[in-house]
Protein backbone atom coordinates (compact mmCIF):
# COMPACT_ATOMS: atom_id res chain seq x y z
CA UNK A 1 0.00 0.00 0.00
CA UNK A 2 1.36 3.26 -0.51
CA UNK A 3 2.15 5.71 2.40
CA UNK A 4 0.03 8.56 3.52
CA UNK A 5 -3.41 7.17 2.54
CA UNK A 6 -5.70 10.09 3.43
CA UNK A 7 -9.39 9.79 3.95
CA UNK A 8 -11.57 13.08 5.13
CA UNK A 9 -14.32 11.40 7.64
CA UNK A 10 -17.40 12.37 7.19
CA UNK A 11 -17.68 14.62 10.26
CA UNK A 12 -14.78 16.96 9.02
CA UNK A 13 -15.95 20.30 9.29
CA UNK A 14 -15.13 23.78 9.80
CA UNK A 15 -14.63 23.23 13.34
CA UNK A 16 -12.74 20.26 13.10
CA UNK A 17 -11.13 19.18 10.31
CA UNK A 18 -11.00 14.92 10.70
CA UNK A 19 -9.41 12.41 8.54
CA UNK A 20 -7.87 9.02 8.45
CA UNK A 21 -4.45 8.08 7.86
CA UNK A 22 -2.80 4.73 6.89
CA UNK A 23 0.43 3.49 6.24
CA UNK A 24 1.39 6.63 7.82
CA UNK A 25 5.77 7.81 7.24
CA UNK A 26 7.32 10.32 7.68
CA UNK A 27 3.97 12.32 8.16
CA UNK A 28 4.42 16.27 9.15
CA UNK A 29 1.68 17.73 11.89
CA UNK A 30 1.90 21.20 11.35
CA UNK A 31 -0.34 22.86 13.48
CA UNK A 32 -2.08 21.68 17.05
CA UNK A 33 -3.93 18.66 16.50
CA UNK A 34 -5.08 15.41 18.24
CA UNK A 35 -3.56 12.30 17.45
CA UNK A 36 -5.10 9.08 17.84
CA UNK A 37 -3.54 5.78 17.70
CA UNK A 38 -6.07 2.98 16.81
CA UNK A 39 -4.04 0.20 16.70
CA UNK A 40 -2.60 -2.33 18.93
CA UNK A 41 1.14 -1.34 18.10
CA UNK A 42 3.49 1.70 18.68
CA UNK A 43 3.57 4.40 16.69
CA UNK A 44 7.17 6.60 16.05
CA UNK A 45 7.76 10.06 16.05
CA UNK A 46 10.77 11.35 14.05
CA UNK A 47 12.45 13.74 17.26
CA UNK A 48 16.04 13.52 18.77
CA UNK A 49 14.88 11.63 22.20
CA UNK A 50 12.53 8.95 21.70
CA UNK A 51 8.53 9.41 21.63
CA UNK A 52 5.96 7.29 20.78
CA UNK A 53 1.96 7.03 20.76
CA UNK A 54 1.45 3.44 22.74
CA UNK A 55 -1.47 1.32 21.25
CA UNK A 56 -5.09 2.66 21.82
CA UNK A 57 -3.84 6.22 22.56
CA UNK A 58 -3.76 9.82 21.47
CA UNK A 59 -1.91 12.70 22.31
CA UNK A 60 -1.73 16.43 21.18
CA UNK A 61 1.11 17.51 18.66
CA UNK A 62 2.41 20.27 16.41
CA UNK A 63 5.41 20.80 14.78
CA UNK A 64 6.34 17.44 14.58
CA UNK A 65 6.36 14.26 11.98
CA UNK A 66 5.38 10.87 12.51
CA UNK A 67 7.69 8.88 11.37
CA UNK A 68 6.07 5.69 11.73
CA UNK A 69 2.53 4.23 12.14
CA UNK A 70 -0.26 1.26 10.73
CA UNK A 71 -2.51 4.00 10.76
CA UNK A 72 -3.77 7.08 12.58
CA UNK A 73 -6.84 9.67 13.58
CA UNK A 74 -6.15 12.95 13.20
CA UNK A 75 -8.31 16.01 15.10
CA UNK A 76 -7.58 19.45 14.48
CA UNK A 77 -9.82 21.87 16.32
CA UNK A 78 -9.99 24.67 13.48
CA UNK A 79 -12.55 26.61 15.24
CA UNK A 80 -13.65 26.74 18.76
CA UNK A 81 -15.97 30.26 18.32
CA UNK A 82 -19.96 29.44 18.64
CA UNK A 83 -18.34 25.46 18.64
CA UNK A 84 -21.45 24.10 19.89
CA UNK A 85 -23.65 25.07 16.48
CA UNK A 86 -21.38 21.64 15.41
CA UNK A 87 -25.12 20.19 16.03
CA UNK A 88 -26.01 22.01 13.04
CA UNK A 89 -23.54 20.49 10.42
CA UNK A 90 -24.60 17.73 8.00
CA UNK A 91 -25.85 14.74 9.31
CA UNK A 92 -25.78 15.80 13.40
CA UNK A 93 -28.89 15.04 15.13
CA UNK A 94 -30.46 14.79 18.92
CA UNK A 95 -29.96 11.05 19.69
CA UNK A 96 -33.67 10.82 20.42
CA UNK A 97 -34.40 11.41 16.81
CA UNK A 98 -32.02 8.76 15.56
CA UNK A 99 -32.97 5.69 18.26
CA UNK A 100 -35.37 4.85 20.82
CA UNK A 101 -33.29 7.37 23.69
CA UNK A 102 -35.25 9.85 25.97
CA UNK A 103 -35.52 13.05 23.77
CA UNK A 104 -34.93 15.45 26.90
CA UNK A 105 -31.48 14.51 27.23
CA UNK A 106 -29.29 16.73 25.33
CA UNK A 107 -27.40 14.50 23.40
CA UNK A 108 -26.24 15.06 19.99
CA UNK A 109 -24.51 12.26 17.05
CA UNK A 110 -22.81 13.17 14.56
CA UNK A 111 -22.41 11.29 11.09
CA UNK A 112 -20.94 7.79 11.95
CA UNK A 113 -17.71 6.64 9.01
CA UNK A 114 -16.59 3.44 8.64
CA UNK A 115 -12.46 4.09 8.46
CA UNK A 116 -11.40 1.09 7.55
CA UNK A 117 -10.84 -3.00 8.26
CA UNK A 118 -8.06 -3.32 10.91
CA UNK A 119 -6.79 -6.01 12.51
CA UNK A 120 -6.30 -6.15 16.49
CA UNK A 121 -6.15 -8.39 19.37
CA UNK A 122 -9.12 -7.73 21.49
CA UNK A 123 -7.64 -9.42 24.19
CA UNK A 124 -4.68 -7.44 24.28
CA UNK A 125 -6.74 -4.34 24.03
CA UNK A 126 -9.10 -5.19 27.20
CA UNK A 127 -5.31 -5.99 28.53
CA UNK A 128 -6.42 -9.48 29.24
CA UNK A 129 -3.30 -10.66 27.41
CA UNK A 130 0.24 -8.96 27.74
CA UNK A 131 0.78 -9.29 24.11
CA UNK A 132 -1.11 -9.00 20.80
CA UNK A 133 -1.08 -12.22 19.17
CA UNK A 134 -4.26 -13.62 18.53
CA UNK A 135 -5.62 -10.76 16.11
CA UNK A 136 -9.22 -10.72 15.01
CA UNK A 137 -10.65 -8.31 11.93
CA UNK A 138 -12.86 -5.38 12.95
CA UNK A 139 -14.64 -2.26 10.96
CA UNK A 140 -13.44 0.61 12.73
CA UNK A 141 -15.84 3.20 12.86
CA UNK A 142 -16.24 6.80 14.68
CA UNK A 143 -18.46 9.55 15.41
CA UNK A 144 -17.92 12.43 17.20
CA UNK A 145 -20.88 13.22 20.09
CA UNK A 146 -21.41 16.73 21.55
CA UNK A 147 -23.35 17.38 24.89
CA UNK A 148 -23.68 20.92 27.13
CA UNK A 149 -22.50 20.99 30.34
CA UNK A 150 -23.20 18.83 33.46
CA UNK A 151 -25.11 16.44 31.17
CA UNK A 152 -25.64 13.03 32.03
CA UNK A 153 -25.31 10.92 28.78
CA UNK A 154 -27.08 7.58 29.83
CA UNK A 155 -26.28 4.60 31.95
CA UNK A 156 -26.10 1.32 29.94
CA UNK A 157 -24.50 -1.49 29.44
CA UNK A 158 -24.98 -3.39 26.02
CA UNK A 159 -22.77 -2.90 22.92
CA UNK A 160 -21.61 -5.58 20.93
CA UNK A 161 -18.46 -3.98 19.85
CA UNK A 162 -15.43 -2.59 21.83
CA UNK A 163 -15.26 0.89 22.23
CA UNK A 164 -13.32 3.83 23.86
CA UNK A 165 -13.39 7.47 23.50
CA UNK A 166 -11.14 10.44 22.67
CA UNK A 167 -12.12 13.73 24.32
CA UNK A 168 -11.99 16.71 21.56
CA UNK A 169 -13.41 19.95 23.09
CA UNK A 170 -13.72 19.95 27.28
CA UNK A 171 -13.88 18.12 30.11
CA UNK A 172 -15.68 15.10 30.41
CA UNK A 173 -15.65 11.57 32.34
CA UNK A 174 -15.96 8.35 31.51
CA UNK A 175 -17.83 6.16 34.50
CA UNK A 176 -18.76 3.07 35.75
CA UNK A 177 -21.33 2.18 38.04
CA UNK A 178 -22.16 -1.45 40.16
CA UNK A 179 -25.80 -0.48 39.17
CA UNK A 180 -28.20 1.32 36.64
CA UNK A 181 -28.12 3.91 39.81
CA UNK A 182 -26.04 6.82 40.25
CA UNK A 183 -25.55 6.17 43.63
CA UNK A 184 -23.42 2.90 42.54
CA UNK A 185 -20.39 5.06 40.72
CA UNK A 186 -17.52 3.44 41.77
CA UNK A 187 -14.94 4.32 39.05
CA UNK A 188 -14.61 7.98 37.58
CA UNK A 189 -12.22 8.59 34.48
CA UNK A 190 -11.51 12.34 33.77
CA UNK A 191 -11.39 12.89 30.09
CA UNK A 192 -9.01 16.05 29.41
CA UNK A 193 -8.42 17.54 25.94
CA UNK A 194 -6.53 15.17 24.00
CA UNK A 195 -7.01 12.06 26.55
CA UNK A 196 -8.13 9.07 24.65
CA UNK A 197 -9.90 6.34 27.63
CA UNK A 198 -7.11 4.11 26.87
CA UNK A 199 -8.62 0.27 28.02
CA UNK A 200 -12.08 -0.58 27.08
CA UNK A 201 -14.25 -0.86 29.76
CA UNK A 202 -15.76 -4.14 28.96
CA UNK A 203 -14.19 -7.62 29.52
CA UNK A 204 -13.66 -9.99 26.67
CA UNK A 205 -15.62 -13.34 25.95
CA UNK A 206 -15.26 -16.23 23.34
CA UNK A 207 -16.90 -16.02 20.17
CA UNK A 208 -16.53 -12.04 19.34
CA UNK A 209 -18.99 -11.32 22.91
CA UNK A 210 -17.95 -8.28 25.27
CA UNK A 211 -19.55 -7.94 28.88
CA UNK A 212 -19.63 -4.15 30.06
CA UNK A 213 -20.27 -2.90 33.35
CA UNK A 214 -23.41 -0.16 33.62
CA UNK A 215 -21.10 2.99 32.50
CA UNK A 216 -22.04 6.09 30.86
CA UNK A 217 -20.00 9.51 29.30
CA UNK A 218 -20.61 12.69 31.40
CA UNK A 219 -19.72 16.13 30.45
CA UNK A 220 -18.50 18.71 33.32
CA UNK A 221 -18.36 21.42 30.11
CA UNK A 222 -19.64 21.58 27.49
CA UNK A 223 -17.99 18.27 25.52
CA UNK A 224 -17.09 17.41 22.51
CA UNK A 225 -15.66 13.45 22.18
CA UNK A 226 -14.99 11.08 19.77
CA UNK A 227 -16.16 7.23 19.80
CA UNK A 228 -13.94 4.20 18.07
CA UNK A 229 -15.70 1.38 17.96
CA UNK A 230 -14.49 -1.72 16.90
CA UNK A 231 -17.20 -4.30 15.26
CA UNK A 232 -15.81 -7.56 14.58
CA UNK A 233 -16.24 -9.02 11.46
CA UNK A 234 -18.14 -12.34 12.49
CA UNK A 235 -15.62 -15.12 12.93
CA UNK A 236 -12.58 -13.09 11.18
CA UNK A 237 -9.24 -14.52 11.87
CA UNK A 238 -6.09 -12.42 11.31
CA UNK A 239 -5.11 -13.96 7.67
CA UNK A 240 -8.59 -14.79 6.60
Amino acid sequence: MPTNQIKHLNFSSGYIDAKYVENVENYHIQNRTIVVNPEDSEAFLDETNRSIIPAFSSTILSDTVVKEAKSLIFLEVVETKNIGKIIFESGWDILGNLIDFPKDVPLWKSPQDEAAIIKVDPYFMARQSTTPNQQEKFALKVNLWYAPSHTDCAINNEHDFLEIHTQVFGQGRMQKFKAENFDTLYEDLIMAEGYTQIVPFCQVNENQKYTYPWHQYCSDTDCIWMAIEYHPKKNSNYGE
